[in-house]
């Protein structure tokens, strides 16, 4: 894990490197990741992708956390902060992704533990987050701590049509001392 840093980026900077991001995307959705889209991915959604992800980032509810090794972007996640009065102690964790090389090495969890410890700074103390069952990111949530809060059928549709259940977690952190 030499030369790797995690960021929080900017609409900017998100928008300058969509090509690069797009990539990221489209190796992990076409490695079999569930991230709201299906394979094959090609570059052209995989950049719009990343343009509504740098306007979102903008409006300021998303937080953009990136992952580089060396120059190359090894992954990323987003903490998508819930706006309403009532909820903005929460957010959600969404669209962790690695590079399919990087895989297995802990890249993940460091996203993870930067998206929480972000989630803390920023005063959110419930995360949620949701992933296909039986996919092998369930066992890094509950490595984390993370809870199994309960589990939708046919809430995740394959390429080849079929569905599949998604398990919804959650994450209480203690608040952030002042």
């Amino acid at each position: 894990m030499a030369n790797m840093i995690i960021e929080r980026w900017d609409a900017a900077r998100t928008t300058e490197r969509a090509d690069e991001l797009g990539r990221l995307l489209v190796d992990a959705v076409n490695g079999g990741a569930t991230l709201g889209y299906l394979p094959p991915l090609d570059r052209d959604h995989a950049w719009a992708h990343w343009v509504e992800v740098a306007r979102a980032v903008a409006a300021g509810p998303v937080k953009l956390l990136v992952l580089e090794q060396g120059a190359e972007i090894v992954g990323s996640v987003q903490l998508r902060e819930a706006q309403h009065p009532n909820a903005r102690h929460r957010a959600e964790v969404a669209q962790l992704m690695v590079r399919s090389l990087h895989r297995q090495k802990g890249y993940g969890r460091r996203l993870m533990l930067a998206a929480q410890e972000l989630a803390q700074v920023q005063g959110r103390t419930t995360l949620v987050l949701d992933t296909r069952s039986g996919d092998r990111s369930e066992r890094l949530f509950r490595a984390l701590g993370w809870l199994k809060s309960g589990e939708v059928p046919g809430h995740t549709r394959s390429a080849d049509g079929s569905l599949h259940a998604a398990s919804f977690f959650h994450l209480v952190l203690s608040a952030k001392p002042a």
